[in-house]
């Protein structure tokens, strides 16, 4: 118990010291964290790279492992939730208010404002753009989020370990998990998971002020987001509290039902032709060109070395930063399936998913900026996609179910983030305290005001990719770690398995 409350009070206490500078001192902490922020993508780019590429090489090699037939708990162990339900459910997690903030907005950066590629307004360039952006949402990602849930699930419910971060570092630091090393790798979950999850609530209010502000000319200000974010954190807070078979199940269902209807509507409304060649030539050139991409530090080019800095080891840490939470929430969901089944399900579906998002939303926004029909890129980035719907039949329509979808994005995204910060900061506990839920959800709702009032969404990602780095060292030691007890377990099965031969005599 003393644990649980050490863990507590230290991370509420930095993040509630965070809030305090960011309300009282907002020019130093977005010039602080623009420094550090700098110094890190130029110091660990090359870092960033080479360790989420092995992430998703060892992902590759537990999906045709013969491990991959172990199952994430007792091999009786049948899955709580319908397969339908729980692709739901980890893609609301994961991905959420991201998609809908970047369907559009980063494609048609790419294509119109800042090529990976240095080229802008070309054919290379619209191929140039969807690439980068399958690249940055595609198995990269979802292998960080994979193999930290992974690692969870397993030593959660196969070994029967609490479902904490340091719990799973027991195989390789022993005893020491449940000393102050334990402690400090807890606290370094909990505030990554809170700066991941804070960046993607600022992002969401910021896209439903920019929808209100293209639809209805209400004003953009930090002050409508304000009000945006205190509304949804009694929003999501009471759903919360409903705890993750009720509210976050039945909230993930109507976040894929909804984005579906969007999907369809722009794909069937918009340039369907062209999405759908833009989106085969694309699948080809991303899966070619994966390996060049995933080395791509561009050492002798300055320019290309900005773009790789502010987006692709900005979405690195954004993702790594989330992990934590959505490795617990989509550990928590897993029980019961094979690692074969959980790898192929988390790595593949999900990017398949997004990459024709991308392509519905990106392509269409690349195709009227291409055609001359609308300039899009002109557009900040929380107005790029309603931009977008304001040029097709139903585009109001389509505006007002964004907002929605966004909306109740929000919702699950800062539910699950609630839920998965009670658990880490009371041991693990799968049904933590309604009262840990309503702290952590004011906290995390804090911590994105106070970031954007300091610096707008710049000061979130600065923020967030300073957090990501110490937690991707301990998400090396949480992968050595379950390799380690794999291979113990394998070992073990073949002691049962084969019979030792027998001595000549």
């Amino acid at each position: 118990m003393k644990k649980m409350s050490n863990v507590f009070n230290i991370s509420a206490g930095i993040l509630a010291l965070l809030v305090i500078i960011g309300i009282l001192l907002p020019r130093t902490l977005e010039a602080v964290t623009a420094n550090v922020q700098a110094f890190i993508s130029n110091a660990f780019g090359w870092y960033y790279l080479i360790v989420v590429t092995i992430f998703l090489i060892i992902c590759l090699y537990l999906l045709i492992s013969p491990v991959g037939r172990l199952k994430l708990g007792k091999q009786d162990d049948q899955p709580e939730f319908s397969r339908p339900t729980w692709i739901a459910m980890l893609f609301s997690a994961g991905m959420g208010i991201g998609l809908v903030f970047y369907g559009s907005a980063e494609p048609i950066s790419h294509y119109a404002i800042s090529s990976p590629t240095g080229i802008t307004g070309t054919p290379q360039a619209v191929k140039d753009s969807l690439r980068f952006t399958f690249f940055h949402w595609g198995l990269h990602a979802w292998a960080i989020y994979g193999i930290v849930a992974l690692i969870l699930a397993y030593f959660s419910f196969r070994k029967d370990l609490p479902v904490t971060i340091s719990a799973t570092l027991k195989p390789i630091l022993g005893d020491r998990v449940n000393g102050k090393l334990g402690k400090t790798i807890d606290i370094l979950a909990i505030l990554s998971t809170v700066f991941g999850v804070a960046t993607t609530l600022g992002f969401g209010a910021a896209q439903i002020n920019g929808g209100l502000s293209y639809l209805y000319n209400v004003p953009s200000s930090f002050w409508i987001q304000l009000l945006i974010i205190i509304v949804f954190t009694v929003l999501f807070i009471g759903s919360a509290l409903s705890g993750v078979g009720k509210g976050i199940k039945i909230l993930s269902n109507v976040n894929m039902l909804l984005a579906f209807i969007l999907l369809v509507l722009l794909f069937s409304l918009g340039p369907t032709m062209f999405i759908l060649n833009i989106f085969t030539d694309t699948i080809g050139g991303y899966f070619q060109n994966l390996p060049n991409m995933s080395f791509r530090i561009a050492p002798l080019n300055a320019e290309n070395r900005l773009w790789i800095n502010a987006w692709t080891i900005f979405y690195w840490a954004w993702w790594i930063a989330w992990s934590p939470f959505v490795g617990i929430f989509i550990a928590r969901i897993s029980k019961g399936r094979t690692i074969k089944e959980f790898v192929f399900n988390v790595l593949l579906i999900p990017s398949v998913v997004g990459f024709f998002w991308f392509s519905t939303f990106g392509g269409t926004a690349i195709s009227l900026e291409a055609r001359g029909i609308a300039n899009i890129s002109e557009l900040a980035t929380e107005e790029s996609l309603f931009g977008v719907f304001a040029n097709f039949p139903l585009g109001t329509v389509m505006s007002i179910l964004a907002l929605i979808l966004i909306a109740v994005f929000f919702v699950t995204s800062a539910d699950s983030g609630t839920y998965v910060l009670a658990m880490m900061s009371k041991h693990g506990d799968p049904n933590p305290p309604n009262r840990l839920k309503v702290i952590w959800g004011v906290l995390l709702a804090l911590i994105a005001i106070a970031l954007l009032y300091s610096g707008g969404l710049l000061a979130l990602q600065n923020t967030m990719i300073i957090a990501a780095l110490p937690f991707s060292i301990i998400m090396i030691l949480m992968t050595a770690s379950l390799l380690k007890s794999i291979n113990e377990e394998a070992k073990e099965s073949n002691k049962h398995i084969v019979p030792k031969p027998s001595k000549s005599k």
